[in-house]
C-alpha cells in the first residue's frame, strides 16, 4: 500500500514498490501454489469418485426395471423421484466441482490470480463438492428406504449414519471455505478508509 504518486517511485535499489513486493513474496507464492495444487488434487479425486458412483447408480436404479416396458419398477413412488433428483444434483455438482479444481490445477499461478481467480474457483469447488456429497447421501438414503421400508429398525440407524460424512465434511472444510470467502470478498486492508495526509 503506497500513495498513488509513489507507485512508480524507485528505492535505493531502483525497484518500484510492486517489484519489491513481488521479490519479497516469492516464497509465499510458491507455498500458495503448492497448497492450492494439493487441495485441488485431493478434491478432484473425491469428485471423480462421486461422478462415477452417481453415473452408475442411474442405470442400476433401486428395484430394477420392468422387463416388458424397461421403466423402473418404483417409478410411481415419490421416494424414487427423490432418489433420481438427488442423484442428478450430486452428479452435476460433483462435475462442476471437478471442473473448478481442474481450473485450479491448470492455472498459471500468477500473483494476480491469488487475489480473485483462484480463491473463487476454490470456493465454488468446495461448495459444489459439499452439495454433491450431501445429495449423494440423500440418494443413498432414499434408495435404502425404497428397498427395505418395512424394516425401519435397520433403515433409520443407517440413514442417521449417512449424515456422518456430511457432518465431517462441514466440520473439516467449512471453516476453510468461510476464511477464503472473507479474505476474498470481505472487507480487507485495502477497503479501509485511510486518513489522507495533507
Amino acid at each position: 500500500m503506497v500513495f498513488p504518486r509513489l507507485r512508480e517511485a524507485l528505492n535505493a535499489e531502483y525497484l518500484t514498490p510492486r517489484v519489491l513486493f513481488t521479490k519479497n513474496h516469492k516464497d509465499l507464492v510458491k507455498e500458495g501454489e503448492r497448497w492450492m495444487k494439493e487441495t485441488a488434487t485431493s478434491c478432484t479425486v473425491v469428485g471423480a469418485l462421486i461422478i462415477t458412483i452417481m453415473f452408475a447408480s442411474v442405470f442400476t436404479v433401486p428395484g430394477g426395471n420392468n422387463g416388458e416396458t424397461g421403466l423402473p419398477i418404483f417409478l410411481s413412488r415419490k421416494l424414487f423421484m427423490v432418489f433420481i433428483v438427488s442423484d442428478a444434483i450430486s452428479l452435476f455438482s460433483s462435475t462442476t466441482s471437478v471442473l473448478m479444481f481442474l481450473g485450479i490445477l491448470t492455472s498459471r499461478y500468477a500473483e494476480d490470480d491469488f487475489l480473485k481467480s483462484l480463491p473463487t474457483k476454490m470456493i465454488i469447488g468446495l461448495s459444489t463438492l459439499f452439495i454433491s456429497i450431501a445429495a449423494m447421501m440423500v440418494a443413498f438414503s432414499s434408495a435404502l428406504f425404497i428397498m427395505i421400508h418395512e424394516q425401519l429398525w435397520i433403515v433409520i440407524p443407517i440413514i442417521f449414519l449417512a449424515s456422518v460424512p456430511i457432518t465431517l465434511f462441514i466440520w473439516m472444510q467449512f471453516p476453510l471455505l468461510v476464511e477464503i470467502f472473507i479474505s476474498t470478498y470481505g472487507s480487507g486492508i485495502f477497503d479501509r478508509k485511510v486518513k489522507q495526509w495533507t
